[in-house]
């Protein structure tokens, strides 16, 4: 159940930063309530998967302290400041080597 709550965590960073190509966050802002909507249902599912009695048998999911939640954030942050470390450099340098081999 760790391993699956650091995934969710994680997935949050994922889909923050495919959010936008070249545009940083700050200046994008998250208006998309869509993309909101989904943040939150993912995590509520999450938790209602984590916490439902009953599932301990069927999915064999442990009921998980909330300090097992935050192991994964530190990875989530990193991935978020990569991505905007690359935006950043995708619109300084544009066409360049970074551009060439991050840009999809």
């Amino acid at each position: 159940t760790a391993f699956f709550a650091t995934i969710v965590v994680v997935q949050w960073a994922d889909l923050i930063i495919c959010k936008t190509r070249k545009n940083s966050l700050i200046h994008q802002g998250m208006i998309n309530w869509q993309l909101n909507f989904g943040l939150w249902f993912e995590t509520a599912l999450a938790c209602f998967l984590a916490y439902c009695p009953g599932l301990d048998n069927g999915l064999r999911m442990y009921p998980l302290r909330v300090t097992w939640w935050f192991p994964a954030l530190p990875f989530s942050i990193l991935i978020f400041v990569y991505d905007e470390v690359r935006r950043f450099i995708l619109r300084k340098y544009p066409g360049g080597w970074v551009e060439k081999e991050t840009y999809y």
